[in-house]
């Protein structure tokens, strides 16, 4: 397969991805598009520090196949993975394309919310050590930053822990939770976001970590001022769409293509 960029891939492509957002491209090159992003999204996710051992999965949709999806390899580190390294599972949880196990976790929750929402193109989970901590305390998200407006009534909340999600039915009650928003807590366990591209779903994991960040400190300095609930609705209309999650990604992209090219490969 061919890994050399298209000028639409490229850094100087951003003015054009600001006024007219991401070009049509045929099956093959959204195919290559979203696993070079994918490939991608993992080596940033390493440099956040999100590579806990086996745990957290990035899922991408075939554009082909709805009913397929491509993931990471069950024990290769996120700093490692290369675009040719990356699974293509069925939603029976078979190894379509690829010579490395699947995370049965993965399988478990992604599947679940590939079937439920058809809008979704990839999801992002890890065991971040922020979206743990918030985890742990059981409750949404509070729009207390500019950033965190993003989330401002487009976050749930999955309260009911249970184990490791190796079961379709526990992803089930999962994706029942995320319902028809951008991001999921999952009480006890982690992070989760959706959307409807790789970029969008990767930042939105990366911003929604980074708020559940911001709030733990300023509960631990002292008492938070949360943005009025008219204010924050606005704020999330301007800082929280799609088109924004995908601009937000581009420069990471831009960033980790020239520092490690070989995860193009």
């Amino acid at each position: 397969m061919n890994h050399i960029l298209s000028p639409t891939l490229s850094a100087e492509s951003f003015p054009r991805l600001l006024r007219d957002g991401p070009p049509l491209r045929g099956p093959e090159e959204e195919r290559l598009h979203r696993k070079q992003r994918l490939a991608a999204t993992f080596r940033l996710f390493a440099r956040y520090g999100f590579d806990q051992g086996l745990a957290g999965h990035v899922t991408a949709r075939d554009p082909e196949r709805p009913d397929h999806f491509w993931v990471n390899p069950l024990g290769k580190h996120f700093s490692q993975i290369r675009v040719s390294d990356l699974l293509l599972v069925n939603h029976e949880g078979e190894v379509v394309e690829g010579d490395w196990p699947v995370n049965r976790a993965a399988f478990a929750i992604h599947a679940a919310i590939h079937a439920a929402r058809p809008d979704v193109v990839a999801a992002a989970h890890t065991h971040s050590l922020h979206g743990k901590a918030w985890a742990a305390l059981g409750r949404r998200l509070d729009p207390l930053t500019q950033d965190s407006c993003a989330f401002f009534e487009d976050h749930a909340l999955f309260d009911d822990f249970t184990g490791v999600v190796l079961e379709v039915s526990e992803g089930d009650r999962i994706a029942q939770a995320l319902g028809p928003h951008k991001a999921v807590i999952l009480k006890n366990h982690g992070l989760l976001t959706a959307g409807p591209t790789v970029e969008a779903a990767a930042w939105w994991f990366i911003a929604f970590n980074n708020a559940a960040q911001a709030q733990l400190l300023a509960e631990a300095a002292g008492t938070p001022q949360p943005i009025a609930p008219e204010v924050a609705r606005l704020t999330a209309q301007q800082v929280g769409s799609a088109k924004g999650g995908l601009l937000s990604f581009q420069p990471l992209w831009d960033k980790i293509i020239r520092e490690e090219p070989e995860l193009l490969q």
